[in-house]
């Protein structure tokens, strides 16, 4: 049996987002520790806020305080915290409907054990040390037997937070499969294998075991390039993190000969400004490397837009 690739994949980036004036007065508010509601118009107070209705879909702006006390509606155990987790420790995940409050908010609820939590427990909020104006200014809830009083804050501050940046990340392993598997060993060799459709003749690249049109599998390899054409592309001039490639470059999508789709890649040795469709384009491979570090134009002529334009 030939080796089942897989490896590690992490895909994360930061996520940026504008805050309208519910959303923002909530986080100022959480970075004051207090806990913002909204008024709807049959007088029921959400929290956490949102800016319309759910049922009526009116727009609803009349802020009112909570108490950072509570009841767990439900919950649930989480045994093994994971990275980027409220608490490091085993803890609940919880739904607590604060005091004054009728939706219920979801957090981490910091307990001994399982056999400590149970619904209709009291909580409390327990503030993080350092608070910018996000979720994460509640660090947790914490077991609390009493009760607290709203402040009675009008919800205006100085200084509002008005955007957010999440981080946004997925752990997986992943497994190529069998067809990808081949095209991945061919790379190794600086060669480029896609996978024909029994039906339509297309070739795959990268091959996918099946055609998606036809849905049929696919088995029989074919070599194709080096050597492809620039169908379509963008200018990148934002720096991404962790990428060493100095703004603005170029990434485009390149039909390689004989196959039926575009891949992407990077677009090197020429200024960004030049690069343009029908640009014919070969892979610079660097050491060690499993797949082209960029393409580069090769002096040919361009191609002309009828031998690529089902490829776009």
């Amino acid at each position: 049996m030939p080796e089942v690739l897989k490896a590690p994949l992490v895909v994360e980036f930061p996520f940026t987002r504008s805050l309208g004036p519910v959303q923002s007065a909530f986080l100022t508010g959480l970075r004051e520790r207090v806990v913002l509601g909204v008024k709807t118009t049959d007088g029921r107070t959400l929290v956490p806020p949102v800016e319309y209705d759910p049922v009526t879909a009116d727009e609803i702006r009349d802020l009112v305080e909570v108490a950072p006390t509570g009841t767990v509606t439900t919950w649930a155990w989480n045994h093994a915290p994971r990275r980027g987790q409220p608490l490091g420790t085993p803890f609940a995940w919880a739904l607590v409907r604060l005091d004054g409050a009728d939706t219920a908010l979801l957090h981490a609820l910091d307990a001994p054990g399982p056999d400590a939590v149970h619904t209709g427990m009291r909580v409390r909020v327990r503030w993080a040390e350092e608070r910018t104006g996000a979720i994460t200014d509640i660090a947790c809830f914490e077991p609390y037997d009493g009760t607290a009083e709203p402040t009675g804050h009008s919800g205006e501050f100085e200084d509002m937070v008005t955007g957010i940046v999440a981080p946004a990340r997925l752990d997986y392993t992943y497994s190529p499969g069998r067809a990808q598997a081949a095209y991945i060993g061919a790379l190794s060799e600086h060669r480029n294998v896609g996978e024909r459709c029994p039906s339509c003749r297309k070739v795959y690249v990268p091959p996918r075991g099946a055609c998606p049109t036809c849905g049929l599998a696919t088995s029989e390899q074919v070599e194709v390039g080096p050597r492809g054409t620039v169908t379509t592309f963008c200018i990148v001039n934002i720096k991404a993190k962790n990428l060493d490639i100095e703004v603005p470059y170029v990434y485009g999508h390149i039909a390689l000969d004989g196959a039926g789709l575009a891949l992407h890649g990077r677009i090197g040795g020429i200024p960004y400004d030049q690069v343009r469709m029908g640009l014919r384009v070969e892979p610079v491979w660097t050491e060690d490397a499993r797949f082209p570090d960029h393409y580069r134009p090769t002096g040919e002529p361009d191609a002309d837009y009828d031998t690529y334009r089902e490829l776009l």
